[in-house]
């Protein structure tokens, strides 16, 4: 490792430090809590409930909600509200009777929530399957998620969601699932977290942009401190499939872990850490700071975004169910689209990588992956109100098939190019 880059490592270690230290303080800031519909179904009704949390109720009402105006003034206007944004639907078209019980407040995940007991009755007195539609607080909170499981052990009011399965996430873009009336699946509750799993590494820019910064090099090596074209194909393949598994691993282990309890560190010093961890990415991007050095980073930092993957699960509500399925499912979800990333870019890179144009290449990206980065450590730092580069990570998480043709498009230029060139040379 060069001394230059040693210091530039070091300051943004230290600096990670010092984010960690300041923003473990009690000041860090509490996580957005979500709603939660818990059903269970039963042979003639299903019976549940419906958990609103009161900072997010209170935003799409736009009333400032106290506990105590919950349960007197508010209680007729937030009954009826949430009864009319909540009907079930039978697979032949026929409404089914939706009644909502008596609310009371409850502490769930460290924040008050407003919970409705929950009946829905089919018209002829027998459960088959039928649609949920729901869009409670999710009509107006873009960012809202909505947690829907199904048990069968519903006793004495209290749903007993240990053996519960995760049915899916209502949000502003989903607002009808379909719910079956037979016994439940593991298989269920691992398809509808394995989604979730999906989306959020889909649309999570830093995820994203941190595998990138790791498969830049990959078809490199380092040699004397450069990057130099690796000898083979095949070895570059390996090299690849050494970064995405190591990856795999990292986050993997530390997930289960914090999951489970096992780990339980602040929110926002781990996404600053998160943030770090593209910087440093990146810089080894530009220039190697050790040999094989994004195996190393794509390991060791794997294990802080792990924690971040854990801290969804508790976001989202989703270890109410079953915390196995919920684990192997949320984990499958992030490595089916990791390995969707890889595939469509790294074909583009293989090609690039043997091509003059691609040091440039890999330092324009690797830069923007710094900028970008830095960015979010100062946001994360609250040492910015806003990421002024937030627009346009939007536009690239959402137009991945965009970001890959043009890449491919680029491969195949940089090809042609050079295939011309080394005709033009053989003629001479």
């Amino acid at each position: 490792m060069t001394k230059p880059t040693y210091r530039l490592l070091t300051a943004f270690l230290l600096a990670a430090l010092l984010l960690a230290g300041v923003l473990a303080s009690p000041a860090e800031a509490h996580p957005m809590a979500t709603s939660a519909v818990l059903l269970d179904i039963g042979d003639e009704r299903v019976d549940g409930e419906v958990q609103l949390p009161l900072d997010r109720l209170s935003i799409a009402v736009s009333r400032d909600l106290t506990r105590d105006g919950v349960l007197g003034a508010d209680r007729a206007f937030l009954k009826s509200y949430t009864a009319q944004h909540i009907s079930a639907v039978g697979k032949d078209g026929e409404p089914w009777t939706v009644e909502l019980g008596t609310g009371t407040v409850r502490s769930i995940d460290a924040s008050p929530h407003l919970v409705y007991p929950l009946e829905i009755r089919p018209p002829d007195g027998e459960v088959t399957a039928f649609d949920l539609r729901y869009d409670v607080i999710v009509e107006e909170l873009l960012t809202h998620k909505v947690i829907v499981t199904v048990g069968y052990d519903f006793d004495r009011g209290i749903l007993k969601t240990d053996d519960a399965e995760t049915l899916g996430v209502f949000d502003h873009a989903t607002k009808t699932l379909s719910v079956p009336a037979d016994e439940g699946s593991w298989l269920r509750g691992f398809a509808a977290t394995a989604g979730v799993g999906i989306e959020h590494v889909g649309e999570g820019a830093d995820h994203l942009l941190f595998l990138l910064m790791l498969l830049i090099p990959a078809p490199l090596v380092a040699t004397g401190g450069r990057w130099q074209v690796a000898p083979s194909r095949r070895r570059a393949i390996t090299r690849i499939l050494h970064v995405v598994t190591a990856f795999a691993v990292g986050h993997s282990l530390t997930l289960a872990l914090a999951a489970t309890g096992m780990i339980d560190l602040p929110t926002r010093p781990v996404e600053t850490l998160i943030a770090l961890s593209i910087a440093v990415s990146a810089i080894h991007a530009i220039r190697p700071l050790a040999a094989r050095g994004e195996v190393l980073i794509a390991t060791g930092f794997g294990l802080i975004h792990g924690l971040a993957f854990a801290s969804l699960i508790t976001d989202l509500g989703l270890d109410r169910g079953s915390l196995l399925t919920t684990l192997l499912g949320f984990n499958l979800g992030i490595e089916l689209t990791q390995l969707l990333v890889v595939a469509l870019l790294m074909p583009s890179l293989l090609v690039l990588a043997r091509t003059r144009f691609y040091p440039a290449f890999r330092v324009a990206l690797a830069v923007i992956g710094l900028v970008f980065s830095v960015s979010w450590m100062l946001e994360r730092a609250a040492l910015t109100s806003t990421d002024p580069f937030e627009s346009v990570q939007t536009w690239l998480v959402g137009h991945p098939l965009w970001v890959a043709v043009t890449v491919a498009g680029l491969a195949a230029a940089a090809h042609g190019v050079g295939a011309r060139a080394r005709e033009a040379a053989a003629e001479h």
